[in-house]
C-alpha cells in the first residue's frame, strides 16, 4: 500500500499529534465538535498500515451501537481508500461499482472482520460467549454461553414477583422499581449482597440484600445476565481465572475508548485489568507494542445518574499518565479546534463551563465564522414559550430555502416540557417526532416474537417461556400455568423439562393439555434445527407454526395492522444481520440476533434522514448536531433541576448539560424561559436560571432589552403576531442584600428560611425553604418578601 503518512496531513496538529502516538497511554481532551472521531478512526488505520499491527490486536470500545457502525464504516473508508490508491492510483470513488465492491470485500477479509469495534456491553458479551462457562460466581452459581440477556421490563418481572410472591412483602413499602435500582446500583459498584447488607445495617439493607440473593438465584436459574452483569462477569472471572485474563491482555494489545468521560468505575476495572493484566496501572511497565488511548471530555460528563464517573478521566494522568503539567505532558493531547458551531456559539458555551471548577482547561476555537448572534427570549409562559419556537421555525424555512424541518432541534430538561410544544406544533401542522421515545424491541409484539426466539435458544429462560405459552390464545389458564410452574420448583428442574414431557403436560394441565403440547411442540421443532436453519427461517417458521401472524391477521384492527407491520420488520432485522455478518466465521445464528436485539438502544433507532423536527431531553442530544437549536425552560428548579440546588457537584453538573445543549447547535441558537410556568399541576411564578446570568450580554440578543429592539426587527428573527397584555406582577420586598440563614416571610407560603442566594443586584433570587409549602425559588423584587427582624 501507500505510505499512509500522506493522509495524515488531512489532520490538524493535534490530531496528527494523536494519531501518531504508538505505545503507552494517551489522554486525549477532545472538544464539542473537535473530530475525535476522525482520530479514532486515523489512528487504528495507522496502527495498522504504518506500524503493522495485527488487527485482532485492537480493541475499540464505543458507547452507542449507532456511534460503533459509524466508526467501522469510516475505518473501512480509509482502509479501502488507502487501498485504491496503492492498487489502481486513483480515489475509491473513480472505481467502478464492482471494483468498488470486491475491493471492499477483500478489506473486510483481511482488515476490518478481525477488529473489535463496540459498545462495552456488546464487546463484554462476546468474551462471554467464549468463556462464561468457566466463572463460578461466590455461591456457586453458574451459567452457560446460551444464555440469554434480560431487558429491563424482564428485569422487573422478576422483582416484582420476588417481593409480591416469594417474601410476601409490602410493594408500596418496598416498591420493586426502588429496589431494583438499589441492585443495579450494587453491581455498578461489584458489591455483592453480603456487602449490601453490611453497608446497610438496618430492615431495608436486609430487605435489598435478601431480594438480590433471590434475584441472582433466578438469573442463574434461567440462564440469563442482566445489563449490569454483562460487564461486572468479566471483571469477576479476569479477578478469578489469570489464565482467561492473561489471554484477554494478550489478545488486546491497543485498546481505544471513546466518551471516556463516561464510564464507571466497573467499566475503569475490565479496562484496567485488559491494559495491565491485573497489576496496578502505576506498576505497569510493559509498554512495548502496547497502548491505551482514551478520548473524552470532562465538560461533557452528564450520565452520573447511570453511575458514570467523570474523575476517572481526571484521574488518568496520575493512573496511566506521566503526571505532567498541561504544557510538559506527553501522555495528554487537546483537540480544541471545533469544526461544528460558529465562534458565538463557541464562546458562549466556553464562557458557561469557565464558571465549573472540576474540569481540564481547555478553551474551544471556531473554524467558521463569527455566524449569528444567540436569541434569548422570555416568554410569558409555556405556552407563548412553545408559539415563540413554532414561529421561528416558520420563519427560517420560509427565508432559508435549504434548511428542512429534519435540522431543527428542541431540547429541554424533562419529557414533561414536550407536552405543550407538541399541542401546539400539532395546531400549527409542523413534523416532528420525538427521540427517546419507545424503543422499536419494547414494543408488545416484538418482545413476544423475542420470546419465542429466546426460549428456542435457550429453554432455561423460563421468562420467556411464560410470556408466550399462552400467546396467542391457546386455553392455557393461569391455574394451569401456576401449576406447571409449582411442579418445576419443587422438582428443582427448568420448566421447560416438565414442558418437555408429554406425561407430566397431560397430568398437570388436563383439559388445557393440549394447548400447552402445542406449544412445547413448536419450541422443540426449531430447536432441533437452531444449529443448521438460518435465523430468518427460523424466525419464520414460528411466526407461522405458533399462529401468532395468524392471530394478528384474525383481529382485523388498525392496531393489530400495526403490530403485523412491527413484526415483518423484525424479520427485516434478522435478514439485514444475516446479510451484515455473511462473511466466514462471522455469526449468522440466532444467538448473534439476540445478543444484537437485546443490546440495541433507542438511539440505534433514529434516522438521519427523518425529516421531522427533533424533540428530545438534553440528555438524548448527546452525540448529535442541529443546524438550528432551541433550548427550552431556562429557570431555577427547572434548569438547573430543583434536586441540584443543595449540592454545588450536582450544579456543575446541570452546567455541563448545558454546556452539550448549546454545543449541539452549529448555525443558530435560541434559549427561552418563562416568567411563570405550570408543569407539575401548579402555576408558579418561575425565576430565570442562574446559567443566563453567566451568559455574556455581548452574545445575546433578546426581547426585553429595549436598545435592541431596532436590531432585533432588522434580524430574521420573526415579530410576535401581536403584542400579549401583561400580567400585573406583586411587588416585592426590593431588598438586595439577602444571604443564606435569614428568615423570611411571604404571604401566601409562612416563614421560610434563606437556603440560596443566585446572582446579585437586579439579577438575585432566592431559594426559601418553606415548613409546609417546601422549597421555593423566587424573586424578591417581583414577589411580596420580608425579611424577619
Amino acid at each position: 500500500m501507500a505510505q499512509f503518512s500522506d493522509s495524515l496531513s488531512h489532520l490538524n496538529p493535534s490530531q496528527r499529534q494523536a494519531v501518531e502516538h504508538v505505545n503507552g497511554p494517551l489522554l486525549v481532551v477532545a472538544g464539542a465538535g473537535s473530530g475525535k472521531t476522525r482520530a479514532l478512526t486515523f489512528r487504528i488505520a495507522n496502527l495498522v498500515l504504518s506500524q503493522r499491527v495485527d488487527p485482532e490486536n485492537i480493541l475499540a470500545v464505543t458507547f452507542t451501537n449507532k456511534a460503533a457502525k459509524e466508526m467501522k464504516k469510516r475505518v473501512e473508508d480509509l482502509f479501502a481508500e488507502q487501498q485504491s490508491q496503492s492498487e489502481f492510483g486513483k480515489p475509491l470513488a473513480a472505481l467502478k461499482e464492482y471494483e468498488q465492491t470486491k475491493l471492499r470485500s477483500r478489506i473486510y477479509k483481511t482488515i476490518t472482520k478481525d477488529l473489535w469495534i463496540g459498545t462495552f456491553h456488546s464487546l463484554c458479551c462476546r468474551i462471554l460467549r467464549f468463556d462464561i462457562e468457566k466463572y463460578k460466581d461466590d455461591s456457586g452459581r453458574t451459567w452457560d454461553k446460551t444464555f440469554s440477556i434480560f431487558d429491563e421490563s424482564d428485569v422487573m418481572t422478576i422483582i416484582k414477583d420476588i417481593i409480591i410472591n416469594k417474601l410476601n412483602l409490602d410493594e408500596k413499602k418496598f416498591e420493586p422499581r426502588n429496589i431494583r435500582y438499589a441492585i443495579s446500583n450494587a453491581k455498578n459498584k461489584a458489591m455483592s449482597p453480603a456487602e449490601v447488607e453490611q453497608e446497610q445495617q438496618n430492615y431495608r439493607g436486609r430487605v435489598i440484600a435478601d431480594v438480590y440473593t433471590h434475584y441472582l438465584n433466578r438469573l442463574s436459574e434461567n440462564n440469563a445476565l442482566d445489563f449490569d452483569d454483562l460487564i461486572l462477569m468479566p471483571v469477576k472471572l479476569f479477578r478469578q481465572n489469570e489464565q482467561v485474563r492473561a489471554y484477554w491482555h494478550k489478545r488486546f494489545r491497543h485498546i481505544l475508548v471513546d466518551e471516556y468521560q463516561d464510564t464507571n468505575r466497573t467499566q475503569y476495572d475490565l479496562l484496567t485489568m485488559l491494559t495491565t493484566n491485573g497489576k496496578s496501572p502505576k506498576q505497569f511497565d510493559d509498554w512495548a507494542h502496547r497502548s491505551i488511548f482514551v478520548v473524552g471530555d470532562a465538560d461533557q460528563s452528564i450520565y452520573s445518574f447511570r453511575s458514570a464517573d467523570f474523575t476517572i478521566l481526571m484521574g488518568f494522568q496520575q493512573d496511566f499518565g506521566d503526571g505532567r503539567e498541561d504544557a510538559d505532558t506527553e501522555s495528554m493531547v487537546k483537540l480544541e479546534e471545533n469544526y461544528r458551531s460558529t465562534s458565538n456559539i463557541l464562546e458562549l458555551a466556553n464562557t458557561l463551563i469557565d464558571n465549573n471548577t472540576e474540569r481540564i482547561d481547555k478553551i474551544l476555537k471556531a473554524t467558521r465564522g463569527e455566524g449569528e448572534r444567540i436569541y434569548s427570549y422570555r416568554a410569558d409562559n409555556e405556552i407563548d414559550e412553545a408559539e415563540f419556537i413554532v414561529r421561528q421555525v416558520e420563519t427560517l424555512l420560509r427565508r432559508n430555502p435549504d434548511l428542512s424541518y429534519g435540522k431543527v432541534a428542541i431540547l429541554y430538561r424533562t419529557n414533561a416540557q414536550s407536552r405543550v410544544i407538541e399541542q401546539v406544533m400539532v395546531e400549527r401542522q409542523l413534523p416532528y417526532r420525538i427521540v427517546g421515545g419507545m424503543r422499536f424491541y419494547d414494543r408488545r409484539e416484538i418482545k413476544d416474537v423475542l420470546a419465542y426466539l429466546r426460549a428456542i435458544a435457550n429453554p432455561a429462560d423460563t421468562v420467556s417461556l411464560l410470556r408466550v405459552i399462552n400467546t396467542p390464545k391457546r386455553k392455557v389458564g393461569k391455574t394451569t400455568v401456576e401449576a406447571l410452574v409449582r411442579a418445576s420448583l419443587e422438582l428443582g428442574v427448568p420448566l421447560w423439562e416438565i414442558l418437555n414431557d408429554e406425561t407430566s403436560v397431560k397430568t398437570l394441565a388436563g383439559r388445557s393439555s393440549k394447548g400447552v403440547l402445542a406449544f412445547a411442540e413448536v419450541i422443540k421443532k426449531y430447536r432441533e434445527q437452531l444449529t443448521t436453519m438460518p435465523a430468518s427461517e427460523l424466525a419464520q417458521g414460528v411466526l407461522e407454526d405458533s399462529g401468532y401472524l395468524d392471530d394478528l391477521k384474525r383481529q382485523n384492527t388498525e392496531e393489530a395492522e400495526n403490530r403485523f407491520s412491527n413484526v415483518q420488520e423484525l424479520y427485516n432485522a434478522i435478514l439485514q444481520f444475516e446479510e451484515e455478518n455473511s462473511g466466514e466465521d462471522e455469526d449468522q445464528s440466532l444467538v448473534g440476533f439476540l445478543a444484537g436485539a437485546a443490546l440495541a438502544s433507542d438511539m440505534d433507532d433514529s434516522s438521519e434522514d427523518d425529516n421531522r423536527i427533533s424533540m428530545m431531553t438534553l440528555h438524548a442530544s448527546k452525540g448529535l448536531e442541529f443546524p438550528v437549536v432551541f433550548l427550552v425552560g431556562l429557570e431555577q428548579g427547572l434548569f438547573p433541576s430543583f434536586r441540584s440546588l443543595d449540592d454545588p457537584s450536582a450544579i456543575e453538573e446541570e452546567r455541563r448539560l448545558c454546556y452539550v445543549g448549546i454545543t449541539r447547535a452549529q448555525e443558530r441558537l435560541f434559549i427561552s424561559h418563562a416568567c411563570e410556568r405550570r408543569l407539575y399541576g401548579n402555576r408558579e411564578i418561575a425565576t430565570p436560571s442562574l446559567f443566563l446570568d453567566e451568559m455574556p450580554e455581548n452574545l445575546l440578543e433578546s426581547n426585553t432589552v429595549r436598545s435592541r429592539a431596532k436590531r432585533w426587527e432588522t434580524s430574521d428573527i420573526s415579530k410576535p403576531a401581536a403584542p400579549k397584555t401583561k400580567r400585573s406582577m406583586p411587588q416585592g420586598s426590593g431588598i438586595t442584600d439577602w444571604v443564606v440563614g435569614e428568615k423570611a416571610v411571604h404571604d401566601s407560603f409562612g416563614v421560610g428560611q434563606v437556603t440560596h442566594v443566585f446572582g446579585t443586584g437586579k439579577k438575585m433570587c432566592l431559594a426559601v425553604k418553606f415548613p409546609t409549602a417546601g422549597q421555593k425559588i423566587l424573586d424578591p423584587k417581583l414577589v411580596p418578601l420580608r425579611k424577619v427582624e
